[in-house]
């Protein structure tokens, strides 16, 4: 069995985005088994019906759960009064005209490498659901639309590593929707590692009347290396117990095997690390998260303790990419559900604000180095070029290969298409 665990995370409203799934594989009773399978005649069927599909790149999605201050980050007002522009001041970046935090010095000296979209329009729901489906949580209460990784899974299929993996749990947002429950994430976080389990179907007896294989990693590794068990077993299965067992994703997740020097430069932020080592190990898509951004109080104390260690993160990350000959074969993108509140409140803090936000991506071919749009002068609104969610994603979709314009049938047969506003950020491109 998988144990599919959330992190913790208590927003204003008093509700806890921990999540808690304990199922058969990736859910509803089906085993890793039955789910090669599914996508194996998916896949059957896609060349059955002439369509041919290309490997698409990969993505990671860094998502900041609770709503990040577009204005103490990436969209700094050093003009506007103090009750907007607040304490942080600006710095210059490595590419003429454009600040950010100073907090962010890393990020400042590699900037040619990353672009902001700072007049991104969001929507007002603590959920993750639309920066990760293009559709907002009240919509895919009756519509279901997949998460971004979920489609990578659709058009990827199975394989020697899981197409999806979230490191941060299971939410609606990393959901696969109409796509099926196949097509949910591996997600190791919390005990996941430890509580991976072959399918129910496998017997002992199955495998020469050996011990059971229902113990560690590495208990099922050494009878299947020792014992020859894997004789006997349809290939599906062999696949599904290669995927958890061969080493590669094990080896991915496994910290102990990189650099020690690498390990001290990610402490604290060892997340974006194994990221990192997931794309490389295959993984066509990563999500995790990082901090707790609803800050209606105590803003500036909160994000000083904050930006500095995300600024490490994605600044060894992007430049991890790139000294790996990456940087066009992977997009980042890091972002919240919403902004905060241009005026600071009477607890110094920012409230929810979705009227604008921004949102940093790096890699994946596009044009780095901008700052694309522009917030009103105290950052309450787009000034220009305002850009959707769904629009930011068709762009990132676009990046990794996937046509935003392709369909799949909902649950009850009707053609979807993956995003139904498919304009890009032309400035991307």
């Amino acid at each position: 069995m998988f144990q599919f665990l959330g992190s913790s995370q208590r927003f204003c409203d008093g509700l806890s985005r921990r999540n808690f799934l304990q199922v058969g594989a990736f859910g509803a009773g089906l085993t890793l088994a039955d789910s090669l399978r599914i996508q194996a005649v998916g896949k059957l069927k896609a060349k059955t019906d002439g369509r041919t599909s290309q490997t698409p790149k990969s993505a990671i999605f860094i998502y900041l759960p609770g709503g990040p201050s577009h204005m103490d980050m990436y969209d700094l007002k050093p003009e506007a009064p103090a009750e907007f522009r607040g304490e942080f001041k600006a710095i210059d970046t490595n590419v003429a005209g454009i600040q950010i935090s100073e907090h962010f010095p890393m990020q400042a000296k590699i900037f040619d490498k990353l672009s902001v979209i700072r007049s991104v329009v969001s929507a007002d729901e603590h959920s993750d659901s639309l920066v990760m489906t293009g559709y907002t949580d009240q919509a895919n209460k009756t519509a279901d639309h997949p998460s971004f990784g979920s489609v990578v899974s659709k058009i990827r299929g199975a394989g020697a590593v899981p197409p999806f993996v979230s490191l941060r749990g299971m939410s609606r947002g990393t959901e696969p929707g109409f796509l099926g429950v196949s097509h949910r994430p591996f997600t190791p976080g919390g005990q996941g590692d430890t509580n991976l389990r072959l399918a129910q179907g496998v017997s002992s007896q199955r495998l020469d009347d050996r011990k059971q294989l229902l113990g560690s990693f590495d208990d099922i590794r050494r009878d299947i290396d020792t014992t020859g068990a894997m004789v006997g077993m349809d290939s599906y299965t062999e696949r599904a117990i290669e995927m958890v067992t061969a080493g590669v994703v094990r080896n991915a997740l496994d910290l102990k095997k990189e650099d020690p020097k690498t390990l001290e430069r990610y402490k604290g932020v060892e997340q974006f690390l194994t990221a990192r080592r997931l794309i490389e190990a295959g993984v066509g898509f990563v999500t995790l998260s990082f901090g707790g951004w609803d800050t209606h109080s105590a803003n500036f104390t909160t994000l000083k303790k904050q930006l500095p260690k995300l600024d490490v993160a994605i600044a060894n990350l992007i430049q991890d990419l790139h000294d790996r000959g990456l940087q066009d074969d992977v997009v980042t993108v890091m972002w919240g559900e919403f902004g905060r509140t241009p005026k600071i409140n009477a607890t110094a803090g920012r409230d929810h604000w979705s009227p604008v936000m921004s949102a940093m991506v790096a890699g994946g071919g596009l044009k780095m180095g901008q700052a694309i749009g522009a917030s009103t002068a105290k950052g309450e609104r787009p000034k220009d070029r305002a850009y959707s969610v769904p629009q930011v994603l068709s762009t990132l979709y676009q990046a990794i290969g996937v046509d935003p314009a392709q369909t799949f049938p909902s649950g009850s047969g009707r053609p979807m298409y993956v995003l139904d506003d498919r304009e890009v950020v032309k400035e991307l491109l």
